[in-house]
């Protein structure tokens, strides 16, 4: 399910117009669908639902705090490279437990 949907000529998320979101935001805006996240991650959680499975989102893809805090409330963990990232998903109610590290694109200086 995507929640992003053309009416007529305008584009919509999630029943709200993207143009008022751009005329009380401004641009550049970035528009995320709560709904679609959400519903992605489960129909992946559910499809290794028979497997001992921990579905991780790489913080580096989407650092936005929204993002993670929805994906952070469904149970996911989170694949992180630094600090700044382990942080970010901590102040979005990530469960620490559940992050995984990757190192492979960092300084030993950065790395956590």
């Amino acid at each position: 399910m995507h929640d992003f949907r053309y009416v007529g000529s305008k584009l919509f998320c999630e029943r709200v117009a993207v143009e008022s979101l751009v005329k009380k935001f401004g641009t550049p805006l970035y528009v995320y669908s709560q709904n679609t996240l959400s519903d992605h991650y489960s129909k992946l959680d559910r499809a290794l639902a028979p497997l001992d499975h921990l579905v991780c989102f790489a913080a580096k893809a989407n650092s936005n705090l929204a993002v993670l805090r929805t994906l952070a409330n469904l149970g996911s963990g989170f694949d992180t490279v630094s600090e700044g990232e382990l942080r970010r998903v901590k102040a979005a109610g990530g469960d620490l437990r559940k992050c995984c590290r990757s190192q492979q694109t960092q300084s030993p200086k950065h790395q956590i």
